[in-house]
């Protein structure tokens, strides 16, 4: 029995990563120094996008987003149900209306017919948006959602937390990297421990449009700036900047709160372990693609697996998972062999605060019927081979017992 705990998720932090953290601790800045600027063109230049901001998590990036999308009270945004819940509450942080909809069985992404179907059975101008998720590290084909939602005026908020790296193929068969911003307004992602980009905690907007782009760096601190002064109020700019009368001439201390904004910048030394792990970042995806095809070989044949969706191009694989027989005493199992799989997720629209919307049993059968087979392997770039064949083993020892 193997001794050692395996996660269905690790972080790999290096020496690289301990004296890039070490370097930020020990300069002037803590906060809001120099290692952020540099994580965000970095980050730009690798999704291939025009800005990214760096936020506190995955979730104050979904907020920002929302916010910066100009969600209000009321408002109906489409939202998948196979997602981490952060995806959904991002609308209702703002007082807008969740609407789900159902997945593709064989790729577990946003059915572009299910939204299709919502669309037209509602007058236009029902919805506003759509947040589609990479799930699993899995690129979403947004250039058909962006057809939809031209069609229908509404904006595409990408949940691409599990997908950096990951890409999809469009009708001119050119490859378009999750976050790019060639399809969706607005893109996410999350550098929480488990993820390709280890952060501690953390999350990147990323987005092309110059106008969101400085929506985003106003909400990001308390809405406050010090850039595009404007005060608004006549004969009382001389009292705003403590005397100061030529409004060209503002004096160095002066800011201004011009939107409702909140505290959700990252820090320094976050920015400094980020910049370390994202030059590692390719490295870390070509060994997850390659424990992809190990354990797609390992289940092809398996009359246990119900489904599994395999080696599929451009695929970031934040997760592998398969669908089995027997999942529960299955994940009871390797648990006892001190195998940690996970499962992702319980549907959305089943938890308790989306059922008080109204939302029950038998609503979105695809999401309902895959959540009943589902199991996350465990897929991190450091899970070595040893570990890889007594992972397999250990789930066909289970079905041969």
């Amino acid at each position: 029995m193997n001794k050692k705990i395996i996660p269905y998720g690790r972080q790999h932090i290096t020496e690289e990563d301990i004296e890039a953290v070490k370097e930020a601790l020990l300069s002037e800045y803590l906060t809001q120094g120099p290692k952020i600027r540099e994580f965000e063109d970095n980050f730009a230049k690798y999704i291939g996008c025009k800005h990214a901001v760096a936020v506190s998590s995955g979730t104050a990036a979904l907020h920002l987003s929302a916010m910066a999308l100009n969600v209000r009270p009321g408002d109906k945004v489409i939202v998948t149900p196979l997602t981490f819940v952060a995806t959904a509450n991002c609308v209702r942080y703002c007082g807008g209306e969740v609407v789900f909809a159902d997945i593709d069985p064989f790729t577990y992404l946003l059915d572009v017919k299910s939204v299709k179907k919502l669309l037209e059975s509602s007058p236009k101008g029902t919805y506003q948006g759509i947040i589609p998720v990479d799930f699993a590290g899995r690129a979403v084909n947004l250039e058909e959602f962006k057809k939809l939602a031209d069609e229908y005026n509404l904006w595409i908020l990408e949940d691409a937390c599990h997908a950096p790296g990951g890409y999809f193929f469009d009708s001119n068969n050119e490859k378009q990297p999750c976050g790019n911003g060639n399809y969706a307004d607005l893109a996410i992602f999350s550098f929480h421990p488990v993820k390709h980009i280890a952060c501690g905690e953390g999350g990147m907007i990323t987005t092309n449009d110059d106008n969101l782009y400085k929506k985003l760096l106003l909400f990001r601190t308390h809405g406050i700036t010090k850039n595009d002064i404007s005060y608004p109020y006549e004969n009382s700019i001389e009292f705003a900047t403590g005397g100061y009368k030529d409004e060209t001439e503002y004096p160095e201390w002066y800011m201004e709160m011009q939107e409702l904004g909140y505290n959700y910048r990252l820090t320094d030394f976050q920015a400094a372990l980020g910049n370390s792990q994202l030059k590692r970042a390719d490295e870390g995806l070509k060994r997850r693609r390659e424990i992809a095809k190990i354990y797609e070989s390992a289940f092809k044949e398996k009359k246990y697996i119900l489904y599994q969706p395999g080696v599929v191009d451009g695929h970031a694989y934040h997760l592998y998972v398969i669908e089995v027989i027997d999942r529960l005493n299955l994940y009871k199992y390797l648990r006892e062999k001190n195998v940690f799989a996970q499962i992702h997720y319980i549907p959305a629209h089943l938890m308790p605060y989306y059922r008080k919307e109204g939302y029950t049993e038998g609503d979105l059968p695809f999401a309902e019927k895959y959540y009943k087979h589902c199991i996350s392997l465990p897929m991190f770039p450091t899970l070595n081979e040893e570990e890889l064949q007594y992972i397999i083993k250990t789930i066909d020892d289970f079905y041969l017992k």
